[in-house]
């Protein structure tokens, strides 16, 4: 291997002979390449040409696995070299020739005005700052930095028991597990969001993390068999969750309906009864009792069930129906009353009466505020009768003057008085 390298850059405008001394290989990030030693006062120059930098790169952001592009564009090239560099410094490409011995560098473009290479399967080792430069007078730098992103590799829901009792309370913790950068994870019962109690992070190696949510329910039976849902957000992925079922157990609810008959209950009439219970687990059976006393002899029970084939006063009562799990027991009631015939069969008349009744009672009240109202209104306007005979007693002093005065003002032997009554 020789002891010195010959690096000949070539320009439209310039012709540089540049002589390097190496003193050995040295290791890349995935392979080997020849190391150029470069002096620092090259370094120097390329810092002072920032204000014609006609130089341009971007950043990559790329998930681990998949492939990062790195472009290094020229603007207004006049036939300088340009080459790409690790983060350790080391030439990936100089033009079109690859020194570094990482077959995962590809070039996919090369031109007088854009250098531009792949790498495939970028792992977090890749992460760094790449550099671009362009050897014109002064030469020029400018770098890229790829930004590697690593999904969790996995989202696991602790719970400490699978089978809870309603009202009790539910501790659950989801992790997700090295995640550059740090995930953020969300809780969802069915569609409902829930917030979290406590959420820790921990710094990993290779500047990744590790996040630990916890949560705490307190299950109703509504939750029985509802998915409770730890969901991820990270920019490395997209819809990554796991689900855990909690199976809720509890005490039966009762419910006690009449099947016949749909109105009232008649003396000599059947009655049926139907108990429904619905609990976690199951409940077993339903039991029928009478409150404050016994059964009556002719009642029939089967299963959920009560039938009376024919009802007599003797049956009034409340019937409950009880029915009981391992978790707990519950009752419902039903109460009976027995009408006789009779009254069964005028009910109808009866409610008719009581309409026309209210109705009278609204028509007389209704009068009784007209006659009121009237006889307020005559008081205030009572009218004054005069008769032909009376003429002229707004004048008189009394009856008798008035009456004179009617005549014409002359007195007569025979007066005449009339009085109005």
């Amino acid at each position: 291997m020789p002891a010195a390298y010959v690096f000949a850059y070539v320009s439209t405008k310039h012709f540089y002979f540049l002589n390097f001394l190496s003193k050995g290989r040295s290791s890349s990030l995935h392979g080997s390449s020849e190391t150029f030693a470069l002096p620092d006062s090259f370094y120097e120059q390329l810092q002072s040409s920032g204000e014609r930098q006609n130089l341009e790169t971007e950043n990559v952001t790329v998930v681990e696995g998949e492939v990062a592009t790195i472009s290094c564009r020229v603007k207004n090239n006049d036939d300088s070299v340009i080459q790409l560099l690790n983060p350790n410094r080391q030439t990936i490409y100089f033009r079109d020739f690859r020194p570094l011995k990482d077959s995962r560098f590809q070039l996919v473009n090369f031109s007088s005005s854009e250098l531009r290479v792949s790498l495939t399967n970028v792992s977090i080792h890749d992460e760094g700052r790449y550099f671009c430069q362009l050897y014109t007078d002064p030469p020029q730098e400018a770098y890229t930095t790829i930004t590697v992103l690593i999904p969790p590799n996995n989202l696991v829901i602790d719970v400490q028991k699978d089978t809870y009792v309603e009202g009790e309370e539910v501790e659950m913790n989801c992790t997700a597990m090295a995640s550059k950068p740090a995930a953020v994870i969300r809780w969802y019962k069915g569609n409902q969001e829930l917030e979290g109690s406590k959420t820790e992070v921990e710094a990993m190696d290779n500047k990744m993390f590790r996040v630990r949510s916890q949560i705490s329910v307190t299950v109703l039976r509504e939750d029985d068999e509802v998915p409770f849902v730890c969901l991820v957000d990270h920019p490395a992925v997209k819809d990554l969750e796991t689900r855990q079922y909690i199976d809720v157990q509890y005490k039966p609810a009762v419910m006690v309906s009449v099947v016949y008959p749909q109105g009232l209950t008649r003396e000599g009439e059947p009655l049926e009864l139907s108990c429904r219970a619905v609990g976690k687990p199951r409940p077993e059976k339903v039991t029928w009792l009478r409150v404050d006393d016994e059964l009556p002899d002719h009642v029939l029970i089967e299963d959920e069930k009560l039938f009376i084939s024919s009802l007599n006063k003797t049956d009034n009562g409340t019937y409950r129906c009880e029915a009981s799990n391992s978790v707990g027991s519950s009752s419902a009631d039903y109460t009976l009353f027995v009408y006789d015939t009779r009254a069964a069969e005028e009910g109808p008349l009866g409610v008719d009466h009581a309409v026309i009744g209210g109705v009278v009672a609204v028509v007389v009240f209704a009068m009784l505020c007209l006659l009121i109202i009237l006889g307020r209104y005559f008081a205030r306007h009572k009218g004054t009768y005069f008769t032909h005979e009376a003429k002229g007693a707004d004048d008189a002093a009394d009856a008798d003057t008035a009456i004179i005065n009617a005549e014409g003002g002359q007195n007569s032997c025979e007066e005449k008085k009339e009085y109005f009554i």
